[in-house]
């Protein structure tokens, strides 16, 4: 039986998870065998336990097979000292586990090609996906923080990066291509950053291992521009914690939503926190207007890649291509004046075609 530790979370999170866990019963009720339990993480745990990241966390998801996340932050925590803002707990969860990996697929459905933000003619049968390094780079590299010299305050932060930080990710995105297009781009800033640089070179040392897949190389800024020119020209974008984190929230607007993007957090033995990529979206949090695509196919991930039951990995992505080719649209995917479906009314739909 397989332990699954789900974190609600902060804003929209308690409300997109409610519908992770519909589905979930229902995928139960079909005969997956997993067990589940509830813990706190980021801002809500900072008020109920004092810490974002609190001791009974720590040890629910260290004997988990996997980890569900909703969403945290909020403005009402982000004046708080940054040790105990929700984003720190985040942060620390990625380190204590271990999740080097960051999976994000980028998929345009056919039904959404039109709300792109780019024309159709360049989204269409978009399928890519950003391998994104989790746990090192100037997010967690040190020295960091803030000082005063010579009387003006000054704010620091170290970029940082050994070879075998490079590698082990390196290795998971040439896997990942094999089984795809066979194409890697690495995203690097190796012109100007000493980092970038071990970066490209450990990078070409691994692709010696894929002669069948082929590597290719792109500085940063031309990689955000060529996302937004052609980005069906990339099969498999690998890069550093930083430029993923940016890359991967612009290639969202590629698909018509950052509430359709899924991802996967993990480590070489299976171990992963599942979460969709978009924040906690406070302006909205408690109106039944949130997208729980991201969701749900961030369950979905976790059916796939910690537990290996591809099967059902496939009958809930399939459920949700079902939904919105029959015309089913949340709040962001809808025009200004067009209906649009509740949080639960999605969900239970969902629920409504697995069953």
């Amino acid at each position: 039986m397989k332990k699954l530790v789900l974190l609600a979370g902060d804003g929209i999170g308690p409300e997109i998870m409610a519908q992770a866990e519909k589905v979930l019963s229902q995928l139960q009720a079909d005969g997956l065998a997993v067990t589940t339990q509830q813990a706190n993480l980021g801002g809500c745990a900072v008020d109920a336990e004092g810490a974002p990241y609190p001791e009974s966390t720590q040890q629910a998801v260290q004997n988990a097979d996997a980890v569900l996340l909703g969403s945290v932050g909020g403005p009402k925590w982000d004046t708080l000292p940054r040790h105990l803002r929700p984003e720190s707990g985040l942060l620390a969860i990625r380190k204590d586990l271990g999740l080097y990996a960051n999976l994000r697929p980028v998929r345009v459905f056919p039904e959404l090609a039109d709300r792109s933000s780019l024309k159709q003619s360049i989204v269409e049968d978009l399928d890519l996906l950003i391998v994104r390094e989790l746990t090192g780079g100037i997010y967690f590299g040190q020295p960091r923080g803030l000082r005063e010299v010579d009387g003006l305050r000054e704010g620091f932060n170290t970029l940082h990066y050994n070879e075998e930080e490079v590698r082990r990710i390196a290795h998971v995105a040439f896997r990942a291509a094999q089984g795809r297009d066979k194409r890697v781009c690495s995203v690097d800033k190796m012109n100007v950053l000493e980092a970038s640089q071990l970066w490209r070179d450990v990078v070409e040392e691994v692709a010696a291992e894929y002669p069948e897949v082929s590597v290719s190389h792109m500085l940063v800024d031309n990689a955000a521009m060529q996302l937004v020119r052609e980005p069906k020209q990339f099969d498999v974008i690998l890069t550093s914690n930083l430029f993923g984190d940016i890359l991967s929230d612009q290639a969202s607007m590629l698909t018509g939503s950052i509430g359709l993007l899924p991802s996967a957090s993990i480590r070489a033995d299976g171990v992963g926190l599942y979460e969709p990529i978009h924040g906690s979206a406070p302006d909205i949090a408690g109106l039944d207007r949130a997208n729980p695509i991201a969701m749900i196919l961030s369950l979905a991930l976790l059916l796939r890649h910690s537990l290996g039951e591809e099967a059902y990995a496939k009958k809930v992505e399939q459920a949700v291509a079902q939904l919105l080719s029959e015309g089913w649209r949340s709040a962001d995917l809808s025009g200004k004046d067009e209906p649009f479906k509740t949080t639960n009314e999605i969900g239970d739909a969902i629920v409504g075609l697995l069953a």
